[in-house]
């Protein structure tokens, strides 16, 4: 875990002027302090730094929260116990995540001197741009899904259940040291593929049909996605053209991809391309998400959405073209943004591939 996040949460309370923030979702808190367990809390401000989890992970604690943070021992009403150690002022909190009841439990025990402040998303859009160990991580992650991937096509598609192929994927990521797949794998074929979010059927690949898989590794915590559509043999000329489309309007829109982008323009680029094609109705998702410690996590690149590309944010660029009935193409790489060009993570060709 880089030291300096709590830092960073810091300059922004700053700015919201909070006084503290209180952490309690998990992935926040592994991004945070490094704690890896199922039951934790932290407070964090200018002068405060506690973590809180029970007797089942004192050790581990021991080993895993780093930047400074004391470590208490709690007992079973870890939310009380760390509203209990609240200093006077405003406090931050993720009500976004923080059920009714918890909020509740959090105003009791936090006393006339505490005022609970509604702080959202605070340390998820932190969260947004990666620091070098965090890059290195996904990259890693990246790698090891694409090599996964090479190893099981080089048997063919054709013949195959789609089922069988998303769980040999996911056994080679494994194998490779994956902790699992970052999302159920899926692989659909021919008209199946139709379906954006398709699961992978007990039904064999036909031969000269569009099979699209996307997939992704959790490795070190962090995860990767990407989609590629592969054609399990010679394939006809309408498939072959929506594929053309689709690599054209991905290409473009990864050529947008730059720190101080607007999220929708990046978007449009590639929905113009498809929309001009006379498929934008077919093109009904947005473009891309960030990735990191979630598959699916900030910023969101789509129609309507607000807001900017940072500099190293790890974003998603999948345009796709659905034709029901027919065929579906999604082609995605998972990019990070640099001011000198968008550096794909993702390794396999993009060139239609017959396997």
């Amino acid at each position: 875990m880089s030291a300096g996040r709590a830092d960073r949460v810091v300059d922004r309370l700053r700015e919201l002027e909070l006084d503290v923030l209180l952490v309690t979702d998990l992935v926040d808190l592994r991004w945070l302090t490094g704690f890896t367990g199922t039951n934790g809390a932290a407070v964090v401000g200018p002068d405060e730094r506690l973590f809180l989890t029970d007797f089942r992970y004192t050790e581990q604690a021991a080993a895993q929260v780093g930047d400074g943070f004391e470590i208490v021992r709690a007992g079973r009403d870890l939310l009380g116990e760390l509203t209990a150690r609240l200093p006077s002022g405003r406090a931050g909190f993720d009500d976004e995540r923080v059920t009714v009841r918890a909020h509740a439990r959090l105003a009791e025990r936090a006393g006339a001197t505490v005022d609970l402040i509604p702080a959202g998303g605070l340390l998820r859009r932190l969260r947004e741009v990666k620091d070098a160990d965090e890059l290195k991580r996904i990259a890693a992650a990246a790698e090891l899904a694409t090599t996964a991937f090479e190893k099981v096509v080089e048997s063919g598609l054709a013949g195959r259940t789609e089922r069988a192929l998303a769980l040999e994927l996911e056994h080679e990521m494994r194998l490779a040291g994956a902790e699992d797949p970052a999302f159920p794998s899926i692989v659909a074929a021919g008209a199946h593929g139709a379906l954006p979010h398709a699961e992978p059927r007990d039904a064999e690949i036909p031969a000269g049909v569009l099979v699209t898989v996307d997939w992704g590794a959790r490795l070190d915590g962090y995860c990767s996605d990407c989609t590629r559509t592969l054609a399990s043999g010679p394939v006809d000329e309408r498939a072959r053209e929506i594929y053309e489309l689709v690599l054209r309007a991905q290409e473009a829109a990864l050529a947008a991809v730059e720190p101080g982008a607007a999220l929708a323009a990046v978007d449009g680029v590639a929905r113009e391309i498809v929309v001009a094609a006379g498929h934008g109705e077919r093109f009904g998702h947005g473009l891309g998400h960030g990735v990191g410690l979630e598959v699916h996590e900030g910023p969101r690149l789509a129609h309507g959405a607000a807001g900017t590309l940072a500099a190293d944010s790890v974003v998603t660029v999948e345009p796709g073209v659905y034709l029901p009935g027919e065929l579906g193409v999604r082609i995605e790489d998972l990019v990070v943004v640099d001011a000198a060009g968008p550096r794909v993570l993702t390794g396999f060709t993009k060139a239609l591939t017959e396997v």
